[in-house]
């Protein structure tokens, strides 16, 4: 289940935008992990953090009150191919674009693919690692 932190200017986004932006995202992920129907784990666990920051918090070296926006998908280990990464890079890209109402907002929107290690994703008490997943996956497959 992958977290996803969505890092912005306090005003980039409309008011009231979070609830979209971050079902939009969860979906987009969890599209590019290849999940086409998700069920209520996927859609309870992944979790999306927007981080609405002061103007003065998003800066470059051009710039003391940025426009950049900083996506960052953290997910379990081998669970993005090459294709999924792609994809998932154009749906975050495009979403951001879409709700921030400015059509030059692509070129300013990073989104960064994080792999957990092995072990390293935990939920429930357990860190997950090729064989729980694989455990859990069986389980889904045996409840259909």
């Amino acid at each position: 289940m992958p977290m996803i932190d969505v890092y912005a200017a306090a005003d980039l986004f409309p008011a009231g935008a979070d609830r979209q932006l971050g079902e939009e995202l969860t979906l987009a992920v969890l599209r590019a992990e290849g999940v086409a129907a998700p069920g209520p784990f996927h859609l309870h666990n992944t979790a999306v953090y927007i981080h609405r920051l002061p103007s003065s918090a998003v800066q470059t070296a051009a710039t003391a009150a940025a426009r950049t926006v900083r996506i960052q998908v953290v997910t379990p280990p081998a669970s993005l191919s090459r294709q999924g990464q792609k994809q998932l890079v154009k749906e975050a890209t495009e979403i951001v674009t879409k709700l921030s109402g400015d059509s030059t907002q692509a070129s300013r929107t990073w989104v960064l693919l994080t792999e957990a290690a092995e072990g390293g994703w935990g939920i429930s008490g357990t860190a997950f690692g090729r064989e729980e997943f694989a455990e859990l996956a069986a389980k889904a497959r045996a409840a259909k």
